[in-house]
């Protein structure tokens, strides 16, 4: 869910890193912030298309997995 705290932190860690830099911990924090922003968007946008009745395209990979996403095979960078 996005909240205001949410944008406030993601903000002030923009800001943060435009201006002198962010230490490590930071940048890890940065990354989970903006993935939650991320996911959150993405819910709220399938949910409002769901609900004028588009329905997503199955996606298929190349190798044939239908899993709706792109991902990593343990030990191996080829992406299916």
């Amino acid at each position: 869910m996005i909240t205001d705290e949410l944008i406030q932190r993601i903000n002030e860690l923009a800001r943060k890193k435009k201006s002198q830099g962010l230490t490590p911990e930071e940048q890890v924090e940065q990354q989970k912030l903006y993935r939650i922003y991320l996911d959150a968007v993405k819910q709220q946008v399938t949910a409002q298309l769901e609900a004028a009745g588009i329905k997503p395209k199955a996606h298929v990979c190349q190798d044939g997995c239908t899993c709706h996403r792109h991902h990593l095979t343990s030990g191996d960078d080829t992406k299916h």
